[in-house]
């Protein structure tokens, strides 16, 4: 009865609160450090969120530039989607459909500031957002000030899999990400053993047997070292687009185009999407993701439900 009530104030209020509440709504009470669970693997049903559906598949090729924000002080010392506790310090991410945990890249498309982060939980619901990072993460990308960044988001296959692998077993992977930050460790063996330690360093808090399945090790904040940012060459400035709508139809995309035409020229171009030929309706490309947020809201307007950000 609790979740129905707050599923029909979700639909009562602004967008950007249905967003804050949506996220709050997956999360859950702060957990005692003495009850604190190590994580599992998990993908996850196909789940709707602000009228918006979301289908969670395990992938180890995935790749997507867009919007990154972050999150914190809300959310420390609760639950995550994969059954973590949050901490703010640790260098996790939150992603709509990726497996969990995966490892992945994130480089800001602004700065050329890239770190490697573990994906633990589920979000962001904003429509223009494709991560949510921790609020360490956000520091060392440089982006915590001004709260949203463009980037590049790329799984590590070899990585994901490894920690993939680890999280189907029992084990939890907090860590695993510590060495990847770090440009003199060695790759993978490194990777393992800094989880490892990581797992005795709780078991040694707790006075709780070797690490083996399903155990649950106390949270040490700043156990770990945190990483610094690893920077890589500035990649050209992609363009930022707003999407109104994608067609199987060129009629049906021309007719929206038209109907817009009071908030400027859209563009109809086609798109191959899964073997799919698909007509979409564009508008950009705009110099600043507060003018493509401009946009979104004058289509909002206009009565288009699900209009997004997209960079590229």
């Amino acid at each position: 009865m609790k979740k129905f009530v707050l599923l029909s104030m979700l639909f009562l209020l602004p967008a950007c609160a249905q967003t804050e509440l949506a996220s709050h709504m997956l999360k859950q009470t702060p957990i005692a450090d003495n009850e604190q669970p190590p994580g599992y693997f998990k993908v996850g049903k196909s789940y709707r969120i602000m009228g918006q559906r979301y289908t969670p598949r395990e992938s180890y090729d995935h790749s997507e530039v867009g919007i990154a924000s972050w999150y914190g002080p809300n959310f420390h010392g609760k639950m995550t989607a994969n059954g973590e506790t949050f901490d703010k310090f640790e260098m996790t991410a939150a992603h709509r459909t990726l497996q969990m945990p995966s490892i992945v890249r994130v480089t800001n498309l602004e700065n050329g500031r890239s770190v490697v982060l573990r994906v633990n939980d589920r979000g962001p619901f904003a429509k223009d957002r494709v991560i949510d990072v921790s609020e360490r993460a956000a520091e060392l990308l440089a982006f915590k000030k001004q709260g949203t960044a463009r980037v590049r988001v790329e799984v590590m296959g070899d990585e994901s899999r490894q920690v993939a692998s680890l999280a189907k077993q029992g084990y939890a992977t907090r860590g695993y990400e510590i060495a990847l930050n770090d440009p003199n460790a060695p790759h993978q063996n490194h990777a393992f053993r800094t989880a490892s330690k990581t797992h005795a360093r709780h078991h040694a808090i707790t006075n709780t047997p070797s690490p083996t399945p399903l155990h649950k090790p106390v949270l040490a904040e700043h156990a770990v070292p945190q990483p610094k940012p690893v920077l890589v060459a500035s990649p050209l400035d992609p363009g930022i687009y707003v999407q109104a709508g994608a067609f199987g139809e060129r009629g049906s995309a021309d007719a929206l185009a038209r109907q817009l035409n009071n908030l400027g020229a859209a563009n109809v171009s086609p798109a191959n999407v899964n073997g799919d030929k698909f007509y979409r309706v564009r508008f950009g490309p705009f110099d600043s993701q507060t003018k493509a947020s401009q946009m979104v809201a004058s289509l909002a307007s206009e009565n288009i439900s699900a209009p997004i950000i997209i960079v590229e």
